[in-house]
């Protein structure tokens, strides 16, 4: 018997080409983006916000003294924050030095691009959960899920070996691995182990609304473990958003109500017509905020594109400004004689949904952002010995919470369906 190896089948072979891995693409404009604090240790923030405006006004005399209007001041609570963590785990005899051998040098020089890498992954997951709410991917079709597998939404959201939770509407939750990815079909397989043979899923239907979620957000089949994200601040309840916003429940103050827009009418040839008409509505609606970025998934964001480039609609787009981002995210100024607003299409934003934002609305704070676990005599790692030998696990950890303090500076546009 010999210790456990991960590189072992490539070393002492001759290898021209470096390691070869997709780029990774930055799918985090809103962790990049969003105002942050990073010096929350823990425990209560109160939120406190005007919940009523002194609206006491009377043509031709004064008002009663009885029957005046005064301020009202609400109190919200953030009880703790969030935990998300992240783990990797590297077999000490891949690492370890080993003379004449010359290719583990190369295989060492990795090791430090892969805990980068799975920050930026960290990241990624976080920035979906911010935006879109406790789901990444929803099943579309689930007509061989007998044999394990479902077509999703969102095909780029999975990794070989990635274990998610399946839910849906009738069906307690069920814990499953990923084992195989068709990119051209949007087709995951999906195993009840990781590495194993395929599952029987037949009770999880795209009909009942089957979901999946990172590993630890549902618990007992309720959403325990999942950050405060714009999705379910900014929706009303009836449109599928939180009842309550920090402690407080959004209908007893317009304060905490974003304008809704349904997008049920929204096509790939109206888009930016609808765009403007959403626009409208939330200025008109919203106690104030300029509502500047216009923040959508690349579906929408190449629709706009198209109607730009063709100069499409009742309207007539005088001015345009594409900056695309080494970041991975795209932004273009649009102005018309509606207003003007930028558009900016991001990898980690849902198809259903379309965010007006205005940045000063919120803040994310967290407890030193995302940092490596460290023990207290200055280790990075944990040890693990066994007869198959040692291994070192690496945790990446985010303690944070989103406050969004000014719901009434957004807008949301929901229900997209083309």
């Amino acid at each position: 018997m010999s210790t456990n190896r991960d590189f072992g089948n490539m070393l002492n072979e001759y290898l021209p080409n470096e390691l070869l891995a997709e780029d990774f693409i930055k799918r985090q404009w809103f962790m990049e983006n969003v105002e942050k604090d990073n010096k929350w240790k823990g425990g209560q923030i109160v939120v406190p916000f005007k919940g009523a405006q002194s609206s006491s006004v009377k043509f031709g005399g004064l008002t009663n003294t009885g029957d005046i209007s005064k301020h009202q001041f609400v109190r919200g609570t953030i009880s703790s924050y969030k935990e998300v963590w992240g783990s990797m785990e590297f077999n000490h005899t891949d690492i370890m030095q080993h003379d004449g051998r010359l290719n583990v040098d190369g295989f060492l020089r990795i090791l430090p691009d892969q805990v980068e890498d799975f920050s930026e992954y960290m990241k990624m997951v976080a920035s979906i959960n911010l935006l879109g709410g406790p789901h990444f991917a929803k099943v579309t079709d689930s007509t061989n899920n007998a044999t394990g597998i479902m077509i999703v939404d969102r095909i780029d959201r999975f990794e070989i070996g990635q274990k998610c939770t399946l839910k849906d509407d009738n069906s307690s939750q069920i814990d499953v691995y990923v084992t195989g990815i068709i990119v051209d079909t949007n087709a995951v397989t999906f195993s009840l182990t990781r590495g194993g043979a395929a599952a029987d899923l037949s009770a999880y239907t795209a009909a009942q609304n089957a979901k999946l979620y990172h590993d630890g957000i549902l618990v007992g089949g309720t959403v325990t473990n999942s950050f405060t994200s714009l999705r379910g601040a900014l929706l009303s309840s009836a449109n599928g958003g939180d009842t309550s916003l920090h402690g407080v429940t959004k209908t007893l103050w317009p304060y905490l109500q974003a304008v809704n827009v349904s997008g049920a009418s929204i096509s790939a040839t109206n888009i930016l017509d609808k765009l403007f008409d959403a626009y409208t509505s939330i200025r008109t609606k919203a106690k104030g905020g300029m509502m500047p970025k216009a923040v959508m998934s690349y579906k929408h964001l190449g629709s706009v594109m198209k109607v730009i480039e063709s100069q499409k609609g009742p309207f007539k787009v005088t001015a345009t400004t594409t900056k695309a981002s080494i970041y991975g995210w795209t932004e273009i100024d649009v102005m018309g004689v509606r207003g003007s607003f930028t558009v900016v299409g991001v990898q980690e934003m849902d198809d259903d949904i379309i965010h007006f934002m205005d940045m000063s609305a919120m803040t994310f704070r967290s407890n030193g952002f995302f940092k490596k676990r460290r023990s207290p005599d200055g280790k990075e790692y944990y040890e693990v010995r066994a007869e198959t030998g040692y291994k070192y696990i690496v945790d990446i950890c985010l303690f944070g919470e989103l406050e969004v303090t000014k719901p009434t500076l957004c807008g949301i546009i929901y229900g997209i369906n083309y």
